[in-house]
């Protein structure tokens, strides 16, 4: 049994000593270098600027090799008698050629200037998902502080009822209490300890989220420290200012915006010209001199059955930025009016706990405190000091619920104007 004992004794150190306690700001760094979505974005990032690389190439030169102006007949490929006592030289050729388009200048600049701008877009959309990751994990942190003072709240009331309930067995021995209160404060004794295994649950699946947030193992020991700020935002204006410099998603949307001015940029650079050479060279058959061919080549994309995709291309990309615009001012505008209501929430849920604060909860402890001295002095019964004791314990769980709706609105408005 002792050693049984000192087994469990042993593992229970282990466990405490392994469980880490976390401050907000290192969840967040964890999550920076630890989740997923970072090393997604960071892969395809380094893929758009490796491809970038070739953006200014050349177009492969092209060879060719074959017979040219032969005729089928092979023995007309020979010298042959021209019957006044000379020869004529043979018929054919064998040909080997080259050719290579030579690239504009300004078709491979504005090639390059689009391929090397696509990985901004998902440098701002990697910040943009990295927002929403962090704030995920203020919520399920600040979540969290909250269960662990509902807990606290569970613990001394439950010290109160266990005192009702001696008492009230004490008394009723005695004759001198009611059975129905005692009974009640049974009830609300076993409704206490339920409340208790779902808050307590409730943080295991804070614990796993947050694990999850920071790419760990869902169950490895956490703890996080209870200590919280409770942020006014009075004196912020929530302008485009504000908005354009803060959010990726806005940026992300800036960015795209560029990139289709530069895709149309390369849509225009291939409506120009394109210049190049072939060379050939003939080896003649039959004592026919060795030929060449040398000549320029053109393309002329400017004609107008080779022009229509180009030309609405470009067109297309200016009505694709124009919309792109109409989209970020549509959630400009969002963002702005639902900072607005968040604060306005805010700032009411933040009087509110100041009236518990300093009114309500005060008044309903020195109640029970006095329905207590009363009941001890045999002048109140316990249904007095149960209804009083009911109406704080109510009152306190509603003042948790309140500091939590305050700190997921505090989440929410720092999730709009991305803040960490």
């Amino acid at each position: 049994m002792l050693k049984n004992n000192l087994l469990a004794a042993m593992l229970f150190v282990a466990v405490t000593a392994q469980t880490q306690t976390l401050k907000l700001d290192a969840i967040i760094d964890s999550i920076k270098q630890s989740h997923p979505v970072v090393k997604m974005y960071e892969h395809e990032i380094r893929s758009m600027d490796e491809a970038a690389k070739g953006a200014k190439s050349w177009m492969p030169p092209e060879f060719s090799s074959g017979f040219f102006m032969t005729p089928y007949n092979p023995m007309r490929w020979q010298k042959m008698d021209d019957g006044m006592g000379g020869y004529k030289e043979g018929m054919g050729q064998y040909m080997l050629g080259g050719q290579q388009m030579f690239p504009s200048k300004q078709k491979q600049n504005a090639d390059a200037a689009y391929m090397q701008a696509m990985s901004s877009v998902e440098k701002e959309k990697k910040n943009a998902s990295l927002n929403e990751l962090i704030n995920d994990a203020k919520q399920f942190y600040y979540d969290w502080i909250i269960l662990k003072k509902k807990l606290v709240i569970l613990d001394q009331n439950e010290k109160l009822l266990e005192f009702m309930i001696k008492n009230a067995e004490i008394r009723y021995r005695n004759n001198l209490e009611k059975i129905n209160a005692y009974y009640k404060a049974k009830a609300a004794l076993g409704n206490v300890q339920n409340m208790r295994l779902m808050f307590e649950n409730d943080i295991k699946e804070k614990r796993i989220r947050i694990n999850a947030l920071m790419n760990r193992y869902a169950m490895t020991p956490l703890d996080i420290d209870t200590s919280y700020e409770l942020k006014t935002y009075a004196g912020l204006v929530f302008d485009s200012s504000l908005f354009y410099t803060s959010r990726s998603d806005l940026k992300a949307i800036d960015k795209d915006i560029n990139l289709t001015w530069l895709k149309q940029e390369t849509e225009k650079q291939s409506l120009k010209p394109q210049f190049g050479i072939r060379y050939e060279h003939m080896f003649g058959f039959g004592g026919l001199p060795m030929q060449f061919s040398l000549m320029g080549m053109m393309k002329l994309p400017l004609t107008k059955w080779s022009s229509k995709m180009n030309k609405a291309n470009v067109e297309s990309l200016k009505w694709k930025a124009a919309a792109l615009q109409s989209q970020k001012e549509m959630l400009l505008n969002e963002y702005s009016g639902m900072a607005y209501g968040m604060r306005n929430e805010l700032e009411l849920k933040q009087k509110q706990l100041k009236l518990y604060d300093e009114n309500i909860i005060p008044a309903l402890r020195n109640n029970y405190k006095t329905m207590q001295l009363a009941y001890e002095q045999n002048t109140e019964e316990l249904f007095m000091l149960f209804d009083a004791w009911e109406t704080l314990y109510m009152t306190q769980l509603q003042y948790s619920d309140l500091l939590q709706q305050a700190l997921q609105l505090q989440v929410t408005i720092e999730r709009l104007i991305q803040k960490e």
